[in-house]
């Protein structure tokens, strides 16, 4: 195999904004999953069972269902009702609605592993629901769920591929787009699978710094 250095050069420009737009689809998807994910736990507390299962159905649909098939269904479907997004907006917004089903799932575990003598202290202290889940339950569950949201953002990133189907031409899809101009195909993806590599590192890293930040 011949290794051709004068490729990666060539492709390195192209690498750039491909790893741009992938960062960009990696932290805005991962906001709207910890966001929505947080939004669906708290729902599916509700007293009632006119919220919960409503929740419970649409959570366990998307859970259940590809990322890739609701790539093509916000891409392709949406516009036919008058809803239009660009491809990257369509991405991330998926991203973070599938991702927000497994989030959801993290929150309530951590949610439940509060014990249950910090809920009778809030109640002997007469603190409002609102005080209660802000000033003392949510602080210690998302200390605990921490390393598991970091988890699934590393799957994020992973999965930001899939967003080369909807014509977001994240690294993959530069490799993809570079190779098939130049016949070149192993330098380019070497490179990208390298680049993966270092920002999972990279996101491992800043995530056990906030863990332990958090434990402190």
């Amino acid at each position: 195999m011949n290794w051709d250095w004068g490729a990666v050069r060539d492709f390195l420009p192209h690498l750039w904004d491909g790893l741009l737009v992938t960062l960009q689809a990696l932290v805005l998807g991962s906001v709207i999953s910890f966001v929505l994910g947080l939004v669906w736990a708290l729902l599916m507390r509700a007293p009632t069972r006119w919220v919960r299962w409503p929740v419970g159905v649409v959570t366990e649909f998307v859970r259940d269902t590809p990322l890739l098939v609701q790539l093509f269904f916000l891409f392709y479907v949406l516009p036919e009702w008058g809803l239009t997004f660009s491809a990257l907006t369509t991405g991330v917004f998926a991203i973070g609605l599938h991702y927000s089903t497994y989030t959801m799932q993290v929150y309530r575990a951590g949610i439940e592993a509060v014990p249950a003598g910090q809920w009778e202290a809030a109640t002997a202290l007469n603190l409002p629901r609102r005080r209660t889940w802000t000033a003392v339950i949510l602080p210690q569950a998302v200390r605990r769920v921490v390393p598991a949201l970091g988890n699934y953002v590393i799957s994020m990133l992973k999965d930001t591929p899939l967003l080369m189907a909807v014509t977001v031409l994240e690294m993959l899809g530069q490799a993809r787009l570079f190779s098939q101009q130049h016949f070149q195909f192993t330098e380019p993806l070497t490179v990208i699978g390298v680049a993966f590599v270092l920002v999972s590192y990279l996101a491992s890293l800043l995530l056990r710094a906030l863990e332990r930040r958090l434990v402190r």
